[in-house]
């Protein structure tokens, strides 16, 4: 098996360099520093120059990416395009929109600290006058206005009265939210007043190396959007993440529009086993132990977020959050989350075995192997090292000993990692063939095969994916679709990122003796485009799913097309590879038919529809009205529509079919657990009947389950998924005689 070639000569000893396909891995440990600070000036010019003879694109520091240099730069420091005038952004861009390319390859950052400095000074201004707004204003909520949700794509205001409006606008809303808040902090007044003294306290606390990382990422990212710069202490955090050695709740954040949103939740992490928390929600407030007071959060400078979440093992955090699938800022849910290790033995696969009821009647058995990346210790070539193939190799076993009917892969969390677990595992459903292409900046395509012949699983099977599902799931999802080998599943496609990226040690570059190895921090960069068998790339358009299940991801600004510059979709030469023997392309016509039978009919896809509806609804219009008696008439509206849905479930009463848990531990055992034992499923059993659930938690949770699987809650795509399993055995028994004489006919030529 071959791997994609690395630029590693023409880095040579100036940067360590890893494979990074969604979930990068970091191959070397931090050295210790020389004791002297680089020169930004320098780091500046080293990173110009990285990006520019290392990047995949080539792409010279031009007029062109000047231009998108300086308005990422500006969005990242006013996001919502609230602070600065179209007046500052016009003088901004007659000076340096042609200019930047050439101040940062001679190192010069004084337009970087120029325009911050006009961003503290427009915050400065704007804090005073909402503080006199606060203090001599009255709002009574009964006007008939709205504002606008998201304004990423709204121009900057023309001058300061129309600011001025804007905020005023503002300020009701949130004053209107903190009022409809059923977990108040504090008065409405009091939290909006403190939210704007921090943002003020946390803008001054920004240093130099700040403001030098802010623009350095902006240049980054004016490249794609999957290379990035990383300061010194980002990079040591990043590698600390990398090694799955997080204390804490298990939670990756990120700063959006003032607030600390969650980014990823680590699978089988504290926060992840809790179940509350999800992508995209963000946290209001804080509190300590089951019983410490809430501390407002919104506009606090993220690490010091951070610094209130972490905490020692087992003790308790709670948050305040903003629901992702929320419109209305003034919902709130409250999240309960004891610290703890995040494992990674609770980041390995993990399998289950389903019975269920065919449609004669008789009980199939069915495989379900999750997957949450493709992870594998690059630091070890030890034959017993960690590694995503040889585990899902052991369920396989154990599920095969089982006599399962079919097997689904559940990809719709994994948003990458190792390349060559991809292959590898690509290698245990099908004989042998190409897996994966790859193409650098020379235009050279190299081809990683699987040359195994052996097949560790045979039978019908599926693979679910969702719009999250990332680099090397579709690597893998890729491959067995253009074998015929398996039926995708889920969400209309996958994120759509067909690149890999290396990591580039900056410092390394400043000092061919590698002194001041970390000091510098280090570049993420783009290096090569993936295609699949077929010379499909995966870049944008993702794969598209076989048969395509009702999601809410349709609706959001989640994957590769909803980025800023990514790189284009193209298409290098068929690999020569054979179809899986027995695969027919129109089977997937009966699946299809059959399934948008079942969901048409289904109440749960039913909600889910609904719901989706109300989102489109919602994004569409962009708008939340100023009116205090209008919003609480919707949130009356969506606590009745959750409490009619729980009164319909509790009338048919829907009896879960019957699971086993299979882990890597429990692979030898002469029996398996059954997965209704789930001790995390007690516990919030438990949790829930002592505390009554905020019913417009309820909603948010329903919302959620269109795309997430929940050992506790209720998963139509999950349920379908099996359904379409079942299509899957029935088609293949149906046929194979034909598929036997299609085999001897090919032995006997």
């Amino acid at each position: 098996m071959k791997s994609p070639k690395l630029l590693a000569a023409a880095l040579g000893a100036a940067a360590s360099v890893a494979l990074l396909l969604g979930s990068p891995v970091v191959t070397h440990s931090r050295a210790a520093a020389s004791g002297n600070e680089p020169d930004p000036r320098d780091v500046s010019a080293a990173v110009s120059k990285l990006l520019e003879q290392l990047h995949y694109t080539k792409h010279p520091l031009d007029d062109q990416i000047s231009d998108r240099l300086l308005h990422n730069y500006l969005e990242t420091l006013d996001y919502a395009h609230l602070y600065y005038t179209q007046k500052d952004v016009a003088l901004f861009e007659k000076k340096y929109a042609t200019a930047l390319d050439d101040d940062v390859l001679v190192g010069d950052l004084a337009p970087a600290y120029i325009m911050y400095d006009v961003f503290q000074k427009r915050v400065e201004e704007r804090v005073a006058k909402i503080k006199a707004m606060l203090k001599d204003e009255k709002f009574d909520f009964q006007g008939h206005g709205s504002i606008t949700l998201n304004r990423q794509k709204a121009p900057w205001p023309k001058d300061d009265a129309e600011a001025d409006a804007l905020w005023h606008d503002r300020i009701e809303n949130e004053l209107l939210g903190e009022s409809l808040n059923e977990h108040p902090v504090e008065t409405p007044v009091a939290v909006v007043t403190k939210r704007y003294d921090r943002l003020l306290r946390s803008l001054h606390e920004q240093t130099k190396e700040d403001q030098v990382k802010y623009f350095l990422n902006a240049l980054a990212t004016a490249y794609d959007p999957h290379s990035e710069y990383f300061t010194p202490t980002e990079f040591e955090n990043f590698s600390i993440n990398m090694r799955l050695s997080l204390v804490g709740i298990g939670a990756q954040l990120q700063s959006e529009d003032g607030y600390a949103k969650i980014k990823e939740l680590i699978v089988g992490g504290p926060a992840d086993q809790e179940g509350s928390l999800k992508p995209n929600d963000r946290i209001t407030a804080v509190a300590q132990g089951t019983s410490g007071q809430f501390v407002d959060v919104i506009d606090l400078k993220l690490d010091k977020v951070v610094e209130l979440i972490r905490g020692k093992k087992g003790t308790v955090v709670r948050l305040q959050v903003i629901p992702a699938s929320s419109t209305d800022p003034s919902k709130r849910k409250i999240v309960s989350i004891t610290r703890d290790e995040v494992k990674l033995t609770e980041q390995e696969a993990k399998a289950e075995i389903i019975e269920q009821k065919t449609e004669t009647g008789e009980t199939a058995k069915l495989g379900w192997i999750t997957l949450p990346s493709f992870y594998a210790d690059m630091n070890s070539r030890s034959s017993s090292a960690k590694s995503t193939t040889r585990d899902v190799r052991a369920l396989l076993d154990r599920l095969n000993k089982e006599g399962v009917n079919g097997l689904v892969i559940d990809l719709r969390k994994n948003g990458g990692g190792s390349l060559e677990e991809a292959i590898s595992l690509t290698g245990l459903f099908i004989k042998r063939g190409p897996v994966v292409q790859a193409k650098d900046s020379d235009k050279r395509v190299t081809v990683s095969s699987d040359r195994d012949p052996s097949v560790s699983y045979s039978g019908p099977m599926v693979v679910l994916t969702s719009h999250l599902s990332a680099s090397a799931s579709e690597i893998f999802a890729g491959a067995l679709q253009d074998y015929g080998r398996a039926v995708i599943v889920g969400d209309k496609n996958t994120f759509g990122k067909g690149t890999v990226q290396t990591m580039v040690e900056v410092g390394r570059a400043l000092s061919p003796f590698g002194f001041r190895l970390a000091d510098a921090g280090a570049l993420k960069l783009t290096i090569q485009k993936f295609y699949r068998p077929s010379g499909q790339s995966t870049q944008l358009k993702g794969v598209e799913s076989d048969v395509v299940l009702p999601s809410r991801y349709a609706h959001l600004d989640i994957g590769e097309d909803s980025l800023k510059f990514p790189l284009p979709y193209d298409e290098v030469k068929p690999a020569d590879y054979e179809k899986w023997t027995g695969a027919r392309a129109q089977d997937l016509n009966d699946l299809r038919a059959r399934s948008a039978a079942r969901v048409k009919t289904s109440p749960e896809f039913r909600y889910a529809l609904e719901d989706i509806a109300q989102l489109d609804k919602r994004i569409h219009d962009n708008q939340i009205s100023l009116n205090i008696d209008e919003r609480k008439s919707e949130i009356a509206a969506d606590k009745a529509r959750v409490e009619a849905r729980k009164a319909e479930r509790k009338a048919r009463h829907e009896a879960a079919p019957i699971a086993y848990r299979l882990t890597l531990a429990d692979v030898n055992k002469p029996t398996l657990p059954r997965a209704t034992d789930d001790d995390k499923k007690k516990k919030k059993a438990a949790d829930e009947a002592a505390a009554p659930r905020d019913p417009e938690e309820e909603a948010d949770d329903e919302g959620d389950s269109i795309a997430d699987s929940s050992a506790g809650g209720i998963d139509p795509v999950r349920s379908e998924t099996l359904n379409i399993l079942q299509d899957l055995i029935r088609q293949q028994l149906s046929r194979r005689p034909e598929i036997a004489r299609t085999t001897r006919d090919a032995a006997a030529n």
